[in-house]
């Protein structure tokens, strides 16, 4: 079970400032959970096989086909800012 001085310590390593009356509710919430986990172990799970996705998908990637791309002047020709045949950004820092 979690005590509410593990909710402090936990709240001190997260940076964040848990008062004592908060720190009671959130261990009674955490071990609340806890109790769930509880139950879920109970459970025969011996014959279930292991689920990776709810549906079973192999690959749903498409395949890569080799086309011909657009011309530079035709892409280049969408903007005002453009330099050697490029795109033109702000420098970054």
């Amino acid at each position: 079970m979690i005590t509410k001085e593990e909710v402090e310590h936990v709240g001190w390593l997260a940076r964040v400032e848990i008062d004592e009356k908060e720190s009671d509710v959130y261990a009674e919430k955490l071990n609340s959970v806890l109790d769930y986990f509880g139950q879920l172990d109970e459970v025969d799970t011996k014959d279930v096989p292991p689920t990776y996705h709810v549906m079973d998908v192999v690959n749903v990637f498409r395949e890569d086909v080799v086309k011909e791309s657009m011309p530079q002047d035709i892409v280049l020709s969408n903007t005002e800012h453009k330099k050697e045949g490029n795109f033109k950004s702000p420098r970054i820092m």
